[in-house]
């Protein structure tokens, strides 16, 4: 699986190639990648895989969305 995040305003691309995709796996790379460099997004888009449905991954995201 190959994990992709874009920054719309710099066009910054990171990839990170993964041997599973788990919750944690995606948590780890928004905060690692996508948070300590280019900060709290103002939006996050993703497409309706279930570990982006996950309650765990949503809680995730409001703590980071709503600080």
């Amino acid at each position: 699986f190959l994990l992709v995040v874009a920054d719309y305003f710099t066009k910054w691309i990171e990839a990170k190639p993964l041997t599973t995709i788990t919750t944690a796996n995606i948590q780890k790379f928004v905060w690692k990648n996508m948070v300590t460099r280019f900060g709290i997004p103002y939006a996050i888009i993703l497409y309706n895989g279930l570990q982006f449905t996950d309650q765990k991954f949503n809680t995730f995201l409001l703590i980071i969305l709503y600080k």
